[in-house]
């Protein structure tokens, strides 16, 4: 098993959305590395933590579960859709998406201001300088050391 942590504005869809919902799909990666994490890496049953971005206070908030790997993205090749790719071919699709399930909400939120302050994590690629990545992959001890924090 594989641990990751992928990224969504709360306001676009945040953790409430997916308790709802239980699965989605994580659409809209257009980032070749994140694109090839996701094809060539992550699998049916690995974890993710849910990271609420680009809000007043960002911050992991849960947990869920991947729960079918990698297959094309429906919205590259849907013109209405944001994330519309016309160079995107149906036969060689450029852009790929995974299912994910609602695992839990975690007890509080961990800032990315608490993570950067634990030395422990320096090499946890969220906390890096310049890494702005959606999804990154995370270790078995950064895992554990960050569920240590709820």
């Amino acid at each position: 098993m594989a641990y990751w942590l992928m990224k969504s504005e709360p306001d676009v869809y945040g953790i409430d959305d997916l308790k709802r919902d239980r699965r989605e799909c994580w659409d809209g990666v257009r980032n070749y590395q994140v694109r090839n994490m996701m094809r060539d890496d992550m699998r049916k049953g690995d974890l993710a933590f849910f990271y609420h971005s680009n809000c007043p206070e960002p911050g992991i908030v849960g947990v869920m579960r991947i729960v079918r790997e990698a297959y094309p993205d429906h919205t590259q090749f849907d013109p209405q859709s944001k994330y519309y790719d016309p160079k995107s071919d149906p036969d060689d699709p450029r852009w790929l998406m995974v299912d994910v399930a609602y695992k839990r909400k975690l007890k509080r939120t961990i800032t990315l201001a608490e993570l950067k302050a634990h030395p422990e994590l320096g090499d946890l690629p969220l906390v890096r300088r310049g890494n702005r990545l959606s999804v990154m992959p995370v270790t078995d001890a950064d895992w554990e050391f960050i569920l240590g924090l709820e």
